[in-house]
């Protein structure tokens, strides 16, 4: 058994940390709204605030909406590393930041302690069946110590580089992820203003060379409706934001990635930036005053 703290216990980290605890570990915890009652049922313990879970826990995971709250969490009034001491182990698995993930590491480093970005794929449905994919930056030590938790959340678990390297891999994750949804709008939405059945152009699409996970998901809720949300388009709004200003500073261009971004902002300037980001499809159907259902 070992002492591990989650903060940020959301759509996400909520599932993540109750895989820790039911594999035996003991579990402290820390969120904005109150803890979840099957997590406290489980024998998760609340701390007041992320500065005890420090001091509780030897590897303290974030999971958390932005790099403003992950550098509060960190380094604010009660923050985590207040609570640190030499020989812990600092896992942001939130998705932020790779620019400033380098400098939180450098600092919580200097605390005598390891830190390791580990930022996720797979939304609510992947972090409630620990089928997430876990993109890893940090030292090779740090990452081989948490390995075993990480495999209690996730399946394909790649350690890519150094500190930030995860962060950059999940920013390229979204970006792929946003422009396939955004195919996807796009050929259904053709599909069903020629008149076209898109849940049947779908299904054969599913057995060509087109076929893609974004297809087969994102697709089927585009023609269903169903926008409740596994992942935000506010979230994938701030993944985006985060590639276009990365690309900015290493004199990138990403037209495709920027043209993705509008059409979450035209979605977000109407009211839907809580829906599931497959709704980006709804800013392709205002252009074209027609619906994909």
């Amino acid at each position: 058994m070992r002492k591990l703290g989650f903060i940020g216990l959301g759509i996400m980290g909520a599932p993540m940390a109750g895989h820790l605890v039911k594999a035996g570990h003991a579990l402290f915890v820390n969120t904005r709204s109150s803890v979840p009652a099957d997590l406290l049922a489980a024998g998760a313990q609340a701390c007041a605030t992320a500065a005890e879970v420090a001091e509780k826990a030897d590897i303290i995971f974030m999971m958390l909406p932005d790099t403003p709250d992950v550098a509060k969490v960190l380094f604010g009034s009660n923050g985590i590393a207040s609570g640190l001491s030499p020989g812990k182990t600092v896992v942001d698995m939130s998705s932020i930041s790779p620019m400033d993930t380098k400098e939180f590491a450098q600092q919580i480093n200097a605390l005598g302690c390891d830190y390791l970005d580990a930022p996720v794929s797979g939304g609510e449905v992947g972090a409630k069946a620990a089928s997430l994919t876990i993109m890893i930056g940090g030292p090779d030590a740090a990452f081989e110590r948490v390995k075993p938790l990480f495999e209690l959340m996730g399946k394909n678990i790649t350690l890519v580089g150094g500190n930030g390297d995860g962060q950059t891999c999940k920013v390229a994750n979204q970006i792929i992820v946003a422009l396939n949804i955004a195919a996807v709008g796009e050929a259904l939405l053709f599909a069903s203003k020629a008149g076209a059945d898109p849940a049947k152009v779908r299904q054969a699409l599913m057995g060509g060379f087109a076929s893609s996970r974004i297809l087969e998901v994102h697709g089927e809720r585009m023609i269903k409706r169903t926008f409740a949300p596994g992942f935000r388009i506010g979230l994938h709004q701030k993944d985006l934001n985060l590639a276009l200003a990365g690309a900015r500073t290493l004199g990138v261009a990403l037209p495709q990635t920027a043209s993705a971004a509008q059409l979450m902002q035209a979605c977000a300037a109407n009211g839907m930036q809580d829906l599931d980001h497959s709704a980006l499809v709804r800013a392709l159907e205002l252009m074209a005053n027609h619906a994909v259902a």
